[in-house]
């Protein structure tokens, strides 16, 4: 068994694939118009194989207090991992993305959360030490 799709729960698909597409670097996979909503995958470019992440329509009633309760407490929706927390947290900031934390260590990683612009906090996390 294994992880084949993670999802992200998002209030504008075109505004999502945008930001993660042209800030994080991701690449559209998939795009199958289904309505109003589209099936909208996106991968990362080290593993256009790997696991598909849906920018999935935040359009369901419980989604609204779910993720205002996250963002209000400060809690990721997701974590991504990256080689260098500090290297990406400047990249990032250069294009304009909003950090709600700044590059923190926590015990063993190194974390930083910014704001997707499309209603979740993402974090970003480097192993800075062996598990």
């Amino acid at each position: 068994m294994r992880i084949n799709l993670a999802s992200v729960l998002v209030s504008d698909q075109a505004q999502a694939l945008e930001f993660y597409t042209t800030k994080l670097g991701f690449v559209k996979k998939t795009e199958i118009p289904m309505g109003e909503f589209s099936w909208l995958t996106v991968v990362s470019p080290e593993e256009p194989d790997g696991v598909e992440l849906v920018l999935e329509p935040a359009s369901h009633p419980a989604v609204g207090p779910f993720r205002d309760a996250l963002v209000a407490d400060g809690i990721p929706f997701t974590s991504f991992a990256v080689a260098d927390v500090q290297a990406e947290y400047e990249r990032l900031t250069g294009l304009g993305v909003v950090f709600t934390q700044p590059p923190t260590d926590m015990g063993p990683v190194r974390t930083a959360v910014f704001d997707d612009t499309c209603g979740n906090l993402i974090q970003i996390a480097e192993m800075t030490e062996a598990a």
